[in-house]
């Protein structure tokens, strides 16, 4: 008997088992980056992330049911729930709420609904994974908020460090060239 401590799980152990978590958070962000541009591409984004989420949702649940009937019941589940998601999403986009609605409060609402829809998701499918996602997409929301708001003053930030910087780097270049 081997009394050595197995290894550490590597790379692809991490990969495989939360990679599709970071690349919920991913999407998500990309869909809010996104929603600052107007186009159909910023609908279908939006509308593909609910399928895409369901499937994870459900390959993180799938391996805790034990027989075919939970599994079946898991589908229809994160189906239905995903639907009811995709069916907000489409009401955020109708033509009378963009109207009254900025993209940028359009991205927060968007982002709610996915925090929302992806606990609700962890909890049905007893997948905690997700719903830690969606826990963090909802701590992220007044992050993206202050963002938003602040962008103007960011940028004239930027701009200032990157001014900065190209200076100091000039002022480097030239005492060396001098030596």
């Amino acid at each position: 008997m081997s009394t050595e401590p197995s290894p550490a799980p590597g790379l692809r152990h991490w990969l495989l088992r939360d990679l599709p978590y970071a690349a919920m958070l991913a999407l998500a962000l990309g869909g809010v980056v996104l929603t600052a541009f107007h186009g159909r591409i910023t609908y279908y984004y939006w509308m593909a992330l609910a399928p895409i989420y369901g499937l994870i949702s459900v390959t993180s649940g799938w391996s805790r049911l034990a027989t075919r009937g939970e599994r079946l019941q898991l589908i229809a589940t994160q189906a239905l729930h995903w639907l009811a998601f995709v069916a907000a999403m489409w009401l955020m986009f109708l033509p009378q709420v963009r109207g009254i609605e900025n993209d940028n409060a359009t991205s927060l609402t968007l982002l709610i609904l996915l925090a929302l829809g992806t606990v609700v998701a962890g909890i049905h499918a007893r997948a905690w994974r997700v719903g830690a996602v969606g826990c963090v997409l909802a701590l992220l929301v007044p992050a993206v908020a202050w963002v938003q708001d602040s962008a103007a003053l960011l940028t004239i930030g930027v701009v200032l460090a990157a001014v900065v910087g190209a200076a100091f780097w000039w002022m480097w270049r030239r005492e060396s060239a001098r030596l």
